[in-house]
């Protein structure tokens, strides 16, 4: 008698180096498209433990429409140009800057802080970071929930992103050392 199947999760892979061919589409960094109503700009800087900007790394975003309604549709890879897909990947710049064309989550749950679900790759990762940035208006007022009441305030702070003059995001992201950004195990 031949053993049950069973579905394991495989390892995960080693990170990079990146081949474009089989990771790049057009438009993958506007998970809106740009200068649309409600369009905002989320970037920043991908740094290693040294404090130096990572050249290689590929940032992905996950993130809820402005009300709050998770995107289901199937444009995430084959862009139309005008709906707002939901996901969004960026390729850091040899200055390790990232940065994505989209809007202001709005909260999935009632009462909790809107966030971007983000997925760090980097040379010498032995698996993908996943991580969460928070819109610093939400934080301002008292929002919070369970991932957040958990931390320290710096650690908090490792999270939240910071608004720009012109409205837009800035989210810098620390693999280790002292700004290390909090990162989740799932």
């Amino acid at each position: 008698m031949a053993p049950e199947k069973t579905l394991e999760p495989t390892a995960g892979q080693t990170i990079g180096p990146f081949f474009r061919f089989g990771l790049e589409y057009p438009h993958m960094n506007e998970v809106a498209f740009p200068h649309s109503p409600g369009s905002i700009v989320l970037a920043g800087t991908v740094y290693d433990g040294a404090g130096a900007p990572i050249p290689d790394a590929l940032v992905e975003i996950f993130g809820a429409d402005a009300d709050g309604t998770v995107p289901r549709g199937r444009s995430s890879l084959a862009r139309d140009g005008f709906h707002f897909t939901g996901f969004g990947r960026c390729m850091t710049t040899d200055e390790g800057g990232y940065h994505f064309w989209t809007r202001n989550p709005g909260a999935t749950d009632e009462g909790k802080p809107p966030f971007f679900a983000a997925i760090v790759f980097a040379r010498g990762l032995p698996n993908k970071l996943h991580t969460r940035i928070y819109l610093p208006e939400a934080i301002a007022a008292g929002q919070s929930d369970a991932l957040l009441d958990s931390l320290s305030e710096a650690e908090r702070a490792t999270l939240v992103a910071t608004r720009t003059e012109d409205g837009y995001l800035r989210h810098d992201i620390h693999l280790q050392g002292d700004k290390e950004t909090v990162f989740l195990a799932y």
